[in-house]
């Protein structure tokens, strides 16, 4: 491993000693014990070595043994933060509730009214507050957001993201067609000049964490010239793009309805040029083989949001199928249609997910544990094209992790002297909770406690 990473004399330097746990593209899980790892004064990891190079690295990085964080051997160790590719921001009121209809007669019972008070800056500054805080207790570093079709209030959620530290993709949401809830909606010109302007203003401010993307919410809620013109857009400024595709039976009917022309869903974006090596597209329950082939071919990423798919009952998600296509995949939260913001629990939900598979399909491979982590770490970095800044620890990638503490007051699971390394890790994947995430940082910058101004 290479030592050696851009740093500014004079910089601030923080220095770690302990076990580090993350994945790379040859290993889903690297336990990494006994490793002094520095990060400088612009967030960036400038060196990872073993323990028997302090000396030597205290010379050239001029640090002291004072200055050394010792981490606690098998109670403490750090892990990349985890990446939340898909969450709806502007749903965190009906977090936990409103979980007793499918897809479509869900958003118009509940959801569609909720974002609609997003027209309200003070309600928006309030929930958005909660659910950026709530999100980074929970260990998520990065955020892929829905907002709403408000231009202000999506804005006031770069704020809050960007004054909170977190890292982030904030999309306004666009949608000019809504025969379920006709008072929820934009005109087309109106949805493509508050784009641009969201776009611009959000550039104008400069917050080096925050970016944005382009948002069709989905095909049942956009006419083919808004699709298209999101595209160019995107296409002539470099946006990365998101959207939801095939999430459900009923919506793929409503699609092949409205455009009976296109091959399948997916054609229908990739028609609109909204299918991009900078795309996200969120669940993909029902994609098709060549669906998953066409995403492989274009570098369209997907957002596996197992908790969501199994709450609204949209179906079971094929993640193995996926990863043999060669896609992308993170995993997503999916607030409110999943219940819970953390992304621990879609951790635990994607492994699930292949379980209930396996019990159809008798010579299925599931996901292991190691692979549905990484999934959470490093896929979901390669998901949104972050992968030479963050996603694990590397010399010259920001420093984004979490520090995880076992023996927390009433904590969630218990320690045993003869338990392993692996099995302290595995204890946290599937046990853990925010309880245990005593600190978290973003491009060096210790996020969590909150510093309350």
């Amino acid at each position: 491993m290479t030592t050696k990473a851009p740093c500014s004399p004079g910089d601030s330097l923080q220095v770690f000693k302990g076990t580090l746990l993350h994945s790379t593209d040859t290993s889903p899980l690297e336990t990494l014990d006994h490793r002094i790892l520095g990060v400088n004064g612009m967030g960036k990891i400038v060196f990872i070595e073993t323990v028997d190079k302090e000396n030597e690295l205290s010379q050239k990085w001029h640090f002291k043994k004072e200055d050394i964080r010792v981490l606690r051997p098998r109670e403490e160790f750090f892990i990349p933060g985890l990446i939340d590719t898909h969450i709806h921001a502007s749903q965190y009121p009906n977090m936990g509730s409103c979980l007793d209809l499918p897809l479509l007669d869900w958003l118009i019972k509940y959801t569609f009214p909720v974002e609609a008070k997003f027209k309200d800056l003070k309600f928006a500054e309030d929930t958005y507050t909660k659910v950026v805080k709530r999100t980074l207790r929970n260990g998520t570093t990065t955020a892929c957001y829905f907002a709403t079709i408000h231009t202000d209030s999506s804005l006031k959620l770069c704020d809050i993201v960007d004054k909170l530290g977190q890292r982030a993709f904030v999309g306004k949401v666009c949608m000019d067609l809504n025969e379920l809830f006709p008072e929820y909606k934009e005109i087309l010109c109106e949805s493509l000049s508050e784009t641009a302007r969201f776009v611009a203003e959000l550039a104008y401010r400069k917050y080096p964490l925050v970016n944005p993307i382009v948002t069709p919410r989905f095909v049942p809620s956009c006419s083919s010239k808004l699709l298209q013109q999101l595209g160019s857009f995107a296409k002539r400024n470099n946006l990365h793009i998101q959207s939801h595709v095939s999430e459900s039976c009923k919506e793929v009917e409503v699609v092949k309805g409205m455009f009976p022309n296109y091959k399948d869903y997916s054609d229908v974006y990739d028609k609109h040029s909204l299918l991009t090596d900078k795309t996200i597209m969120a669940h993909g329950v029902h994609l098709s083989d060549d669906e998953l082939e066409r995403f492989h071919r274009k570098g369209v990423a997907i957002s596996h949001c197992p908790n969501s798919n199994t709450s609204l009952c949209s179906g079971l998600f094929d993640a193995r199928n996926a990863l043999n296509h060669k896609v992308n995949i993170g995993l997503g939260t999916d607030v409110s249609g999943g219940y819970s913001p953390s992304v621990l629990n879609a951790v635990r939900g994607a492994i699930d997910v292949t379980k209930i598979l396996s019990l159809k399909f008798s010579d299925y491979e599931k996901l292991t544990y190691q692979e549905a982590f990484r999934l959470a770490t490093l896929g979901g970095s390669k998901a949104l094209g972050l992968d030479k800044l963050t996603g694990n620890f590397e010399v010259g990638k920001d420093f984004d992790a979490i520090l995880v503490n076992t023996n927390v007051p009433f904590g969630p699971f218990e320690v045993f002297p003869d338990d392993t390394q692996q099995d302290i890790f595995q204890k946290f994947l599937f046990l853990g909770d925010d309880r245990n995430m005593v600190e978290v940082y973003v491009a060096g910058k210790k996020v969590v406690p909150f510093q309350e101004s």
